[in-house]
């Protein structure tokens, strides 16, 4: 697992995840610099693991709940957290996360006050952030 450092801080938290890794910015920030949170990858193969005891025809399997503890932890103390990820159900690591911190992290998963599915491979990190500040400013206008 690689992380910056071990708690992001910030009052509105941005996280745009995959099977891959995860990115957490400071929403507020523009330039911010994200905190990446990666499955753990102990021959550094890069890509998404699988168990060897598991047959996946196909489908996406679950990442090692490290992972997901990895992201949780360094979710904790904000305020309010959004989330962005590609694709949905279990193909989603953005809603196999938030599965994962209502079943384990209730109190970090009641911060969660959006889930956006994007385009990864087609939007920019410049208007990742955008998106989120406007989304940010349309939810807190309520």
């Amino acid at each position: 697992m690689a992380t910056n450092k071990s708690t992001a801080t910030g009052k509105h938290l941005l996280v745009v995840i995959d099977h891959h890794e995860a990115k957490v910015y400071s929403a507020e920030l523009h330039g911010s610099v994200p905190e990446t949170v990666a499955p753990y990858d102990p021959h550094g193969y890069g890509r998404h693991l699988h168990s060897a005891h598991e047959a996946t025809d196909g489908k996406t399997v679950p990442e090692k709940k490290s992972y997901y503890e990895a992201v949780a932890k360094t979710l904790r103390g904000a305020e309010q957290v959004l989330m962005f990820g590609s694709g949905t159900g279990k193909a989603s690591a953005m809603d196999q996360l938030v599965a994962d911190l209502k079943a384990h992290h209730a109190d970090v998963a009641a911060k969660v006050i959006g889930t956006v599915v994007i385009d990864p491979h087609h939007t920019t990190e410049a208007q990742i952030l955008a998106h989120a500040r406007d989304f940010y400013a349309a939810y807190n206008k309520k």
